[in-house]
């Protein structure tokens, strides 16, 4: 009797690092593309993701790591969002149903988690200058490795991406830029003319025949000089009458495409003609963000990045509260309807810092300036000065890259401007580069600058509105996530300037918080008075300026006093209260600080984080005990 028949093993399950690749054929490759597809999809269903920006680079993932040997050759992803066949590809398949979860995988490139990983990244825009100063120091060391740097998904919008290809130009340094191209920046036509300039211009024979050339005609003298330059000039003509790439190549990089970024073939055709060249390379590829999977095509901005599928709810259940994010556009969308002078500006996020409701209604008066944080809070400042108040809504960890632009082009002159940062505090799964644990300590040192955080969603709505009440600069944080599902039904109202709210009256300790401190204050009052320890708690509101007599007093009256935050403790809300006790000569107080220590936290839900990195309630009912003796 014949044995069953065994199925076939899929072809990713025999790829352990990028040198399995190289004896695939095409046919091959093409399959293996679905399975990296099917993969990524599976998995990010169930635990989430950046699911559209690595959909769309599977092909061209697998080129590279099919023409390049790394970790030899340094591939450098900008973002790092986009890593997900990357990581399949480079040795962690057996891991990468633990990506962005606790002490499994990071959601982003890390050095420290595989040589595969050039650079460490998380923000946008940076690969051009990180690969350049590799490609330098491989010249200098003699070490002979390839350099490429990969940038799209709108990087190309932000300054410092043309800041290094200026560099890399006048240096004329062998580094290779791939610009994926999804739309989300310049996006021309593919056909079969640009298929045809693909071959002709990264072919090591037309490179060789140009350069034979330029010599002999260099070697006739002035003659030659004259029609070298008229030689020149037809070829960038030719060029900029049938490619995009008179940009580039105004960077002195030789341009090549664009080319389809879901041709395997094309890719590596093109990638084995550009490897040897010397000089500042730059591949235009056109990629579709999301490819393969329907939704993210269609609508490829709400599946940049996705949550895990949330479990089935009950239908007689009340619904879910409102994230920050939502109240927040919801808020601007009802304080624009009766001021006209509000604008609100992002970078890039209209979703994601929920102002797309705003855009839709307020067309003419919303502003996405692409990733130019830098420019989107100088802008801010033009319109403050035409007699606007612009609102600039951008993550907590992308507007640390704008602190000069607050310092000198918002708060010196006093600049009505309110930057509204979404993401404060600890964020969860994608780690060390999107945590928005600075921004208390960064802003709080800026003069005339305003620093508030509600304590709930609701509080979020008045915070907003007292904002745009203040003629001047003022910074609101407020966390990723579910509010706590407080009503929102009150009408709107300004907050007392510069004042907390006692929420729960105490002798023994008083326990500060702001924020999100807030709540976690109160629930570590309600397990101390279980054991007979009267805390007071108090809603701070304000990091900058504090309520001075308000925490004096209750320093004073209690003698003890714990101070609750989501931020680093190193300059953040504990600092101020301890400069303030230490102002008014208050030297006898017992003072604990509950903050993040002097790290950078890594990813992981934000209950496991919380818990980990002693933020949440135990910790502060832990510390108020410490100071009870």
């Amino acid at each position: 009797m014949c044995a069953a028949k065994q199925p076939p093993v899929p072809l990713l399950e025999q790829i352990d690092s990028p040198a399995d690749l190289k004896y695939l054929n095409l046919r091959q490759l093409e399959s293996l593309a679905g399975e990296l597809r099917q993969a990524i999809i599976s998995t990010v269903e169930k635990i989430g993701g950046h699911l559209a920006p690595s959909l769309g680079v599977v092909e061209l993932t697998l080129a590279l790591h099919y023409v390049f040997d790394a970790p030899q050759d340094k591939i450098v992803w900008d973002v790092g969002h986009q890593t997900y066949a990357h990581k399949l590809l480079t040795g962690r398949r057996k891991q990468f149903g633990t990506l962005r979860q606790l002490g499994g995988l990071s959601g982003f490139p890390k050095r420290a988690e595989s040589p595969y990983d050039a650079f460490d990244t998380g923000h946008s825009s940076t690969s051009i200058s990180a690969a350049l100063g590799m490609a330098v120091g491989e010249r200098l060391k003699e070490g002979g490795g390839r350099v490429v740097a990969v940038i799209g998904d709108g990087s190309l919008t932000a300054g410092m991406a043309f800041e290094g290809l200026n560099q890399a130009g006048g240096l004329d340094e062998d580094l290779i830029v791939v610009f994926n191209d999804n739309g989300m920046s310049i996006a021309p036509n593919v056909g079969a003319l640009s298929k045809f300039m693909s071959r002709a211009l990264s072919g090591k024979a037309y490179q060789n025949f140009r350069k034979a050339m330029e010599r002999r005609l260099k070697a006739m003298g002035s003659l030659g000089e004259e029609l070298l330059d008229i030689a020149r000039r037809s070829e960038e003509s030719f060029k900029a009458f049938y490619t995009p790439g008179m940009l580039f190549e105004a960077f002195k990089f030789n341009y090549v495409g664009p080319i389809d970024g879901h041709n395997i073939e094309r890719l590596i055709e093109t990638l084995k003609n550009v490897k040897p060249l010397q000089g500042p390379q730059l591949v235009h590829v056109i990629t579709t963000k999301g490819r393969g999977y329907a939704p993210a095509e269609e609508n490829p901005s709400h599946y940049h990045g996705v949550g895990a599928k949330p479990p089935r709810r009950d239908p007689g259940a009340p619904p879910p509260p409102q994230s920050y994010t939502e109240v927040f556009g919801h808020t601007m969308v009802e304080l624009a309807r009766r001021r006209p002078e509000i604008i609100a500006i992002t970078a890039a996020m209209p979703e994601g810092t929920g102002l797309t409701p705003f855009a839709e209604e307020f067309p003419e008066r919303f502003v996405d300036v692409g990733i130019a944080e830098q420019h989107a809070v100088t802008f801010a400042g033009g319109l403050a000065v035409q007699g606007f108040h612009p609102v600039v809504a951008i993550y907590s960890t992308f507007m640390q890259r704008a602190f000069d632009q607050i310092v000198h082009d918002v708060c010196l002159t006093n600049l009505p401007v309110v930057l509204a940062m979404d993401r404060g505090g600890i964020v969860g799964e994608d780690g060390a580069t999107h945590q928005g644990l600075l921004d208390l300590s960064f802003l709080r040192c800026v003069p005339n600058l305003a620093l508030m955080s509600p304590a709930d969603e609701d509080e979020l709505r008045h915070m907003l509105f007292t904002a745009l009440e203040h003629d001047g600069p003022v910074a609101l944080r407020y966390p990723r996530g579910k509010g706590l599902g407080v009503p929102l039904d009150g009408p709107l109202h300004t907050l007392p300037w510069g004042k907390g709210e006692l929420r729960r009256p105490g002798k023994d300790v008083a326990i500060i918080g702001i924020g999100v401190g807030v709540a976690v204050a109160s629930r570590a009052a309600q397990e101390l008075a279980a054991q007979g320890i009267d805390a007071a708690v108090v809603n701070a509101r304000f990091a900058k300026p504090l309520d001075e007599e308000l925490i004096c007093d209750l320093a004073q009256g209690c003698g003890r006093v714990v101070t609750v935050e989501e931020n680093e403790a190193a300059g953040g809300f504990g600092s101020a209260v301890l400069e303030l006790l230490a102002r008014r000569g208050l030297f006898g107080i017992k003072v604990k600080v509950v903050a993040l220590a002097d790290t950078f936290v890594e990813h992981g839900s934000q209950a496991e984080l919380r818990r980990l990195y002693g933020v949440d309630a135990s910790a502060v009912a832990a510390a108020a005990r410490e100071l009870m003796g």
